[in-house]
């Protein structure tokens, strides 16, 4: 992340979105192991599997393959004069977070051998961290009030994502793809509908606005 943080223009959307990514992974990684989590080592397996869906999208992007529905929007926008930071930011969370999550819960029960129970008590921990940070992330990206009000479009655009509705639907997700693990055609489809759904949301997280 700093090696992209350091080859990227700060405009640039994917630039923004990793800047925050690194925020939070540098937030979870000082509390793996100050008695925040239940299982450090749970918790730091799910951070890396986490990390690893973000990587995979940016390297298949920059190999000129198309990343998973979720990504393109910010791939494709990430130069876009009239998208505000903000959005870029929002987008890139919803698309980590609607998606990669859930997947990354998935691997994370494969790779340790246990059940996303076993995962759940920090994986509401790692929430918190989430949102603390996404509070800062509205404060820093937000024009003042000086210039923003309750009738500006971006206003009303982020105000209609949540970070908290997109965790727990991750959640959700997760145990529905759990549940099916031993049924690859309704595993795949599930992932794509969540794949494209979690895309066209992005989509909308990242629609240009009057300057």
């Amino acid at each position: 992340m700093r090696a992209l943080a350091a080859a990227l223009p700060a405009e640039d959307g994917v630039a923004v979105f990793n800047g925050v990514y690194l925020a939070v992974t540098e937030a979870v990684a000082g509390r793996i192991g100050d008695g925040t989590f239940q299982d450090p080592a749970a918790a730091g397996e799910l951070d890396r599997c986490f990390a690893r869906r973000y990587f995979a999208a940016v390297d298949a992007a920059t190999a000129g393959l198309r990343p998973p529905a979720c990504w393109r929007p910010l791939f494709q926008l990430r130069r876009h004069p009239g998208v505000h930071p903000l959005q870029f930011a929002l987008a890139g969370i919803n698309a980590h977070i609607g998606h990669d999550l859930a997947l990354a819960v998935l691997d994370t029960c494969r790779a340790l051998e246990c059940e996303p129970a076993a995962l759940e008590t920090d994986f509401e921990r790692v929430g918190g961290v989430l949102t603390s940070l996404e509070e800062r992330i509205r404060e820093r990206l937000m024009p003042g009030p000086d210039v923003l009000d309750v009738a500006d479009p971006l206003t009303h655009l982020v105000g209609s994502w949540s970070l908290d509705k997109a965790r727990d639907g991750a959640w959700v997700a997760a145990r529905a793809l759990w549940s099916v693990r031993r049924l690859p055609d309704v595993t795949e489809e599930l992932i794509e509908r969540l794949d494209a759904g979690v895309g066209l949301v992005g989509r909308m997280l990242l629609t240009p606005l009057p300057g």
